[in-house]
Formats: structure tokens, C-alpha cells, sequence
């Protein structure tokens, strides 16, 4: 019993040891972003894996450029739409999490009571109980999901992490948010987010969106242009193939006006 205790107590040693040296690779590498720009980030990489495994080719557009070649319209635009409170919170907005959660579950609410009132019209279509034909599929739509994380939680998440939804990994992402948020300033995490995020397949970065959109570097977007790259973010391959979207559109100039109430780092 007792060598089996001890066995026990030494594999959980080595896991925190293990656990330990991972974080302090990945404080590493953040320290090493003070001076070195990352050259890809993980989700890069998969997404290039995935494009190349798709299509043959391997897409991939990037330029990077330094915060001051990137317009501060799209540094402006991207905060208002993305974090609001970037300039003040320490990484995580919990109000934000709480209101993405709570309108998560009344999406989540409303499209299971849509269900339930499709299936019961179904089955009034069909009250031959005895011999039931197949009902149809029931054609609702899913509930949308509505994000709270911040941009730092994001370029934690960007940087390191895989797209897998767990909550090991979830921990791990708020981890590495803490650590960027205490060793880079908020300038360098904006410049890194803007340098890397993706902006539609195989476009990474505001100088490539800028150039594949508007056929012009970062520095030179308009408000309004900023704004529209900006509403792309949280489905950036989706507005790739719908640009004249009626709500890329509306939610642009929304944007635009916030914009002028925005701090910058």
C-alpha cells in the first residue's frame, strides 16, 4: 500500500513539475515578444494545415508592420467592436463574460422553445399514431453564440492554443492572459493581435486585410474602412465571401461612430 502511495505521490509531482515547466516556457516566449515579433502563432498554423489539406495549396498573406504603420482608425475601430474596456481591464472583462453568458442562455432559451413549437406543429401534421410517418427535419436555427473574451484572452488563445473547447484548456487560456497582460504592455498586445489575427483564409494581419480589401497598406484605411475590418473579426471567413453584407454594413457605421470615444495604449 505504501509503495503504491508513493508511486502515486511521485506521478503527481512530475505532472506539476511538467505543468510548472510549461508555463515557464510559455512566460518565456512572452518575455521574448518585448523585442522579437512572433513569426506565426498556432492557430496560423493549423489553419494553414487545414487550407492546405482543403485545397492543395498553402494560403498564406501576412506582412508584418509596426504600430505606428497600422491606422490608428483600425486600432480605434477594432477596440470598440471587439473590447470596449481594453485600456483598463487586467485581461479579462468579467461584465462582459456575464452579459455574453446570459445572452448565450436566453439564444440558447429561444431556440428550444422554437423547436418545441415546430415539433408540435409536426405532430399535428401527423396524428396517425397507430402507423406515424417520419416527421421532417425540424428546420431551426441554432443559437447564436456571442463571445466575451477579450482581445488579450484572444491573442492568448491565438498564440498557443488549440481551437478545442475544454475547460483545461480554458484555464490555460487565462493563464496566458494574465501573463501577457503583466509582461507586455498594452500597446505590444494590440500591435501582436493586429499583426496576427485572421481576416478571412489564409489573410493574416492588418496589412494583408488591408491590401486584399482595399488595395492599400494598414496606415492608409479610412474610418469607415477600418470599421468594416473590424466587424469582420469574429467571423472573418464568412464576411470574406459576403462583403456587401446588409448588417457588415450597418454595424460599420455603428463602429465608425464609437470610435472617437476610444482610447488608445
Amino acid at each position: 500500500m505504501k509503495t503504491v502511495l508513493r508511486s502515486l505521490l511521485r506521478l503527481v509531482a512530475l505532472l506539476l513539475m511538467a505543468l510548472l515547466a510549461l508555463q515557464l516556457y510559455f512566460a518565456g516566449r512572452i518575455v521574448a515578444m518585448n523585442w522579437l515579433d512572433p513569426e506565426s502563432t498556432a492557430f496560423q498554423r493549423s489553419e494553414a494545415w487545414r487550407v492546405a489539406q482543403a485545397t492543395g495549396q498553402l494560403k498564406w498573406r501576412q506582412e508584418w508592420v509596426p504600430y505606428d504603420q497600422i491606422a490608428d482608425h483600425l486600432k480605434r475601430a477594432v477596440i470598440a467592436s471587439e473590447d470596449a474596456t481594453f485600456a483598463e481591464h487586467d485581461g479579462v472583462d468579467l461584465e462582459a463574460l456575464e452579459k455574453a453568458w446570459d445572452k448565450n442562455q436566453k439564444a440558447k432559451e429561444r431556440a428550444d422553445r422554437l423547436a418545441a413549437e415546430a415539433a408540435k406543429r409536426q405532430a399535428k401534421l401527423n396524428p396517425n399514431k397507430s402507423n406515424p410517418a417520419p416527421p421532417p427535419p425540424v428546420a431551426t436555427a441554432p443559437a447564436k453564440i456571442v463571445g466575451g473574451s477579450t482581445i488579450t484572452q484572444q491573442l492568448a488563445k491565438n498564440l498557443f492554443l488549440s481551437g478545442e473547447r475544454t475547460l483545461l484548456r480554458k484555464g490555460q487560456e487565462l493563464v496566458l492572459t494574465y501573463m501577457l497582460e503583466r509582461l507586455l504592455n498594452k500597446k505590444r498586445i494590440l500591435e501582436i493581435y493586429l499583426n496576427s489575427v485572421e481576416w478571412g483564409e489564409g489573410v493574416f494581419g492588418a496589412e494583408a486585410a488591408a491590401r486584399h480589401y482595399f488595395r492599400k497598406p494598414a496606415a492608409k484605411l479610412t474610418p469607415y474602412e477600418a470599421a468594416r475590418l473590424a466587424v469582420m473579426l469574429p467571423r472573418p471567413r464568412y464576411f470574406e465571401k459576403r462583403p456587401d453584407s446588409g448588417y457588415l454594413m450597418s454595424r460599420a457605421q455603428t463602429i465608425t461612430a464609437r470610435m472617437g470615444g476610444v482610447v488608445l495604449p
